[in-house]
């Protein structure tokens, strides 16, 4: 998934096998074995292309590991204790990226409520600040 996820397009068999082989010997069957199980738990889906197949990532990898935490959170008989202790591990990077994400997905207040920034756009993807160029 990491290659797929990685290239965002379309990939091959084969364009997949050639990647990973500058890492390590990897058999062709090997990859196109993954593929197919990845495609078979609907995580990619696929298109013919001649004799082969062009797989595609059905989600994003964010949204996948927005999955993966809610299905750990959804676990817990505790959701409050599950959050203060997966907070308690996060680095100061991921809490920055934590308040930025909270900040993007607070509802609008209604206009005129109590007149402070009411209608005031919120920066919807504060990463956009480091990179270059910005928006």
């Amino acid at each position: 998934m990491t290659r797929v996820w990685k290239w965002n397009r379309p990939v091959t068999v084969r364009e997949v096998l050639e990647d990973l082989q500058k890492e390590r010997s990897i058999a062709y069957t090997t990859v196109m074995t993954v593929l197919d199980n990845l495609h078979q738990k609907g995580w990619v889906r696929r298109e013919s292309e001649g004799r082969a197949y062009r797989y595609e990532a059905v989600s994003t990898r964010a949204a996948y590991a927005a999955a993966l935490m809610n299905e750990a959170w959804s676990q817990s008989d505790n959701a409050a204790a599950a959050l203060v202790a997966f907070f308690g591990m996060m680095s100061e990077e991921q809490r920055q990226a934590l308040q930025d994400a909270m900040r993007i997905v607070q509802l609008p207040q209604t206009p005129g409520a109590d007149g402070d920034n009411a209608g005031t756009p919120v920066d919807e993807n504060p990463a956009s600040r480091d990179e270059p160029g910005g928006r």
